[in-house]
């Protein structure tokens, strides 16, 4: 049986109290960074190779069913207002736009879909893909995986169980076991956790590699709210020892974003 399908470690769930349950899910949540951690010698190999494609013009495709294409999603989306960088992350989930919010019944089931909805997008040798299934057995992520494979594509995989189909797919597979889920089998607990964290791990590093962070700020942010521009201004005021507020605040006005900003100081 799957790890992500065996029965939880806790029995009577429905008899505990509110207190009981939370103390649960916490000690189960709290085993997952350690697993997490497991996963960076093969983390850091997908982040250099998907680095090095991008530099040629490559993107990354994230394709999922469910919880884990809605995380993909969730991650690729934050790409363009944090880091200035549009279409570099495409999130695609088995479904549709529409399995966001609802749920389409045996989306996840079909293998030729899962490369069709990448070939929307033109993929080419250049392009990387991280198929997303706590399982590893999605047909659709799997048909994904093949058909970027068949085509020269980086393929990787992120998923929760040992010996995975989409492990022994993909060039750059991510295996996190984090162990049965508190619910047995709601794998949007501690499986989802663990796919986030990776996520972000990926995203945040190559777009640090890519120079898109100057010391440890997001220098290409979009200014899309007074927050940002809050931000933006303090970011200036200290990457180019500006005393004033209000002049590190006309400078980001006028250039229109904090890396121009700075760089007209340091020029």
């Amino acid at each position: 049986m799957k790890t992500t399908e065996q029965s939880s470690l806790y029995s009577g769930l429905d008899a505990m109290s509110t207190e009981e349950l939370l103390l649960g899910i916490n000690a189960e949540d709290s085993k997952v960074p350690a697993v997490v951690a497991g996963c960076i010698p093969q983390i850091s190999h997908l982040v250099d190779g998907i680095v090095e494609r991008m530099k040629r013009g490559g993107r990354v495709f994230y394709t999922g069913a469910g919880t884990s294409g809605r995380l993909g999603i969730t991650d690729a989306s934050e790409i363009l207002p944090t880091y200035g960088l549009d279409g570099a992350f495409i999130g695609i989930i088995a479904g549709g736009d529409g399995a966001i919010r609802r749920a389409v019944e045996g989306a996840e089931d079909n293998p030729e879909q899962g490369w069709k909805d990448v070939l929307a997008f033109n993929p080419g040798t250049e392009d990387s893909i991280v198929g997303i299934s706590a399982s590893g057995g999605a047909p659709y992520v799997l048909g994904a995986i093949r058909g970027a494979k068949a085509i020269g594509m980086l393929t990787s995989c992120i998923t929760c169980n040992e010996n995975a189909p989409a492990a022994a797919e993909a060039e750059f597979p991510i295996v996190a076991v984090v162990g049965p889920e508190f619910v047995t089998g709601s794998t949007r607990m501690k499986a989802g956790t663990a796919t986030k964290l990776i996520l972000n791990m990926i995203s945040t590093s190559v777009m640090i590699r890519l120079g898109h962070v100057k010391g440890n700020h997001m220098v290409d942010m979009q200014l899309t709210n007074k927050k940002l521009v809050d931000r933006g201004t303090r970011m200036i005021m200290e990457e180019a020892g500006i005393a004033s507020y209000d002049e590190a605040l006309a400078l980001l006005l006028r250039h229109g974003s904090v890396r121009a900003a700075v760089e007209s100081v340091k020029i």
